[in-house]
């Protein structure tokens, strides 16, 4: 009889917010004036899938730099598998800053920025998806209360998952 083998696996999210009073203040450089950091998320059913079909070249829309986008929104509705879009009534979905997103080792990362007129609101829950509104398709959802962005300051989300 063989012995028994563990299979352990992880997958581990970090979501940074960082945020300037002011756009201008990331532009020149400045160290942002609050940085907020959440951990965790729930992996959708819809991005399970099409991790999967990408792996066997069954087709899809990748999570490049071309097709990433980073969304936020206001919504508060406990995260579900089921889900195939953020919930709230406000959402924002911005595309990737250039390089990302990259990959190092068993980590990839995400980033996008938010000026000055966009996502003003109640940042509740973020995803990352493959289009620029709720229509692509979700690799994850979290709800976490990331604060309030008003018009005048610019945020930048950057998102890492660790596959291990």
């Amino acid at each position: 009889m063989q012995a028994e083998t563990t299979n352990t696996k992880t997958w581990q999210v970090e979501a940074k917010v960082e945020k300037w009073d002011r756009a201008e203040d990331r532009a020149a450089g400045l160290a942002p004036n609050d940085t907020l950091v959440a951990e965790d998320n729930l992996l959708v059913n819809e991005g399970i899938q099409l991790l999967l079909d990408l792996l066997i070249g069954a087709g899809g829309t990748a999570y490049n730099n071309s097709n990433s986008y980073i969304g936020v929104g206001d919504g508060t509705t406990a995260a579900a598998a089921t889900q195939n879009a953020l919930q709230g009534s406000s959402v924002d979905y911005q595309a990737m800053e250039a390089t990302y997103p990259s990959r190092t080792d068993q980590t990839v990362t995400w980033r996008a920025v938010w000026g000055s007129g966009e996502g003003n609101f109640a940042w509740n829950e973020w995803t990352i998806a493959n289009a620029n509104s709720n229509s692509g398709t979700n690799l994850n959802r979290k709800v976490a209360s990331l604060g309030t962005k008003s018009s005048g300051s610019e945020w930048t989300l950057t998102v890492t998952i660790t596959v291990a």
